[in-house]
């Protein structure tokens, strides 16, 4: 993977590349359903802004993120709708605003944080370069639905290697969140980038093997889109079932997208 500072980089790349998808939107627009139930984009955005605030709590203020986490603990169902839901109701003029503070200053922070440390989160605490993923990865996700719902379709990037990586680094999660043990064995994911770079991960000679292009399968472990409307390919019963609940994601196990969805 890259280092800190280009994880960082892509990062904020990713959120300018939505940002202007965005800015110039109406407020109807704004208020257009997405592929998420019940959220607009408004939501999408906000619920964008309010994990930029959270993740530069964890950065700043371990005690006030502590607080976060306990307060999801209560209503681990609704917790992130009701964020969205409270900041969507803004002007889009200052929820876009807000957004950009944040996004700022979460960069900003984030590349003063000294080596090795780690920041909590709604899972295992974790490095900086692996918030960044996070962030980038949530960004472009959630962009997905954004684009969906103004019917756009957006040019894959190199950018798509943080998220394929994240989506295999939460194999184990994802079976862990389903109340399911993982296979033991390590799988082989062997992706074509957009630009038809090879991304390998895991033993070349694994029985338990995913191949296909990178953006497919980027869409198939953020839950963008139904495994059937892929060309992401197995070898292996146990990697067959792992596309069926494969989650980049924290939180409880996502309900997807329905197969012809978005055909």
């Amino acid at each position: 993977m890259a280092n800190v500072g280009a994880l960082l980089d892509d990062m904020c790349v990713e959120g300018d590349e939505l940002d202007e998808l965005v800015t110039e939107l109406d407020e109807e627009q704004w208020a257009r359903p997405t592929p998420a139930e019940g959220w607009t984009i408004a939501h999408q955005i906000a619920h964008l802004a309010w994990t930029d605030d959270v993740a530069l709590l964890s950065a700043t203020d371990p005690d006030a993120f502590a607080a976060v986490v306990d307060e999801a603990a209560r209503n681990p169902l609704g917790f992130v709708d009701e964020g969205a839901e409270e900041r969507a109701r803004a002007r889009p003029a200052d929820l876009i605003s807000t957004w950009r503070l944040g996004r700022a200053r979460l960069a900003e922070t984030l590349r003063r944080v000294e080596d090795g440390r780690k920041l909590p989160w709604f899972g295992p605490p974790m490095g900086v370069g692996s918030m960044a993923t996070a962030r980038l990865m949530e960004t472009w996700a959630h962009g997905q639905d954004i684009a969906d719902a103004l019917d756009v379709t957006r040019t894959p990037t190199a950018r798509l290697r943080n998220v394929a990586h994240i989506g295999v680094r939460t194999r184990d999660f994802a079976y862990a969140t389903h109340g399911q043990t993982p296979p033991a064995e390590p799988f082989r994911v062997e992706l074509v980038g957009p630009g038809g770079e090879a991304w390998e991960w895991g033993p070349a000679d694994a029985a338990q093997r995913i191949t296909g292009p990178a953006l497919d399968f980027c869409l198939l472990v953020t839950q963008r889109r139904h495994p059937d409307d892929l060309a992401v390919e197995t070898v292996g019963a146990d990697a067959a079932h792992w596309l069926t609940i494969a989650q980049a994601f924290a939180g409880a196990p996502g309900e997807g997208r329905k197969p012809g969805q978005h055909s």
